[in-house]
C-alpha cells in the first residue's frame, strides 16, 4: 500500500503550512487587539509575516516586522519578553498534542527585496539588462 504523500512543492507538508498559518492568524489577532499588556507592543503596529513550524510541530519560528521597521529591536525584545503569554494563547486556540514553543525573529525578506531592487536599478546593471534584451 502506497504511503499518502502530503507535501507541497516547497517540501513542507500541507499540515505544517496549515498549522503555521493558523498560528500566524492567532498571533496577528492578539497583537491587533492589543491583548498583550506591553507598552511597546501596544504602541506599534506589528505584522506577523510568516510562521514556520518544525516537523514535529513543537517549535514555531515567527517572523515579524514592525510597521515601517520602526524600533525593530525594541519590538523584538518586547515579543521575546511576552513569549510565555503568546505560547499560552496559541496553545488554548490550536488543538494540538503539544504547545509549540515560539521563537520571534525579524523578517529580513523586505530588506533583501529592497536591496535587489536597488541593484536592478543601478545604471550599470540596467545597461547590461538592456543589452541582453536587444540581443534576444
Amino acid at each position: 500500500m502506497a504511503k499518502y504523500n502530503d507535501t507541497s512543492p516547497e517540501g513542507r507538508s500541507v499540515r505544517l503550512l496549515r498549522v503555521g498559518e493558523q498560528v500566524r492568524h492567532i498571533l496577528s489577532e492578539l497583537l491587533m487587539r492589543g491583548e498583550v499588556h506591553d507598552a511597546v507592543l501596544t504602541s506599534h503596529s506589528v505584522s506577523v509575516t510568516e510562521v514556520r513550524m518544525s516537523p514535529d510541530l513543537r517549535h514555531a519560528t515567527v517572523f515579524v516586522k514592525p510597521l515601517l521597521g520602526a524600533n525593530e529591536a525594541d519590538v523584538l525584545k518586547a515579543l521575546k519578553t511576552n513569549t510565555a503569554f503568546f505560547q499560552k494563547q496559541v496553545a488554548k486556540r490550536v488543538q494540538m498534542k503539544y504547545a509549540a514553543k515560539l521563537k520571534f525573529l525579524s523578517d529580513e525578506s523586505f530588506d533583501t527585496a529592497e536591496h535587489i531592487e536597488s541593484l536592478l536599478n543601478n545604471p550599470k546593471v540596467a545597461q547590461d539588462l538592456s543589452k541582453e534584451a536587444d540581443e534576444d
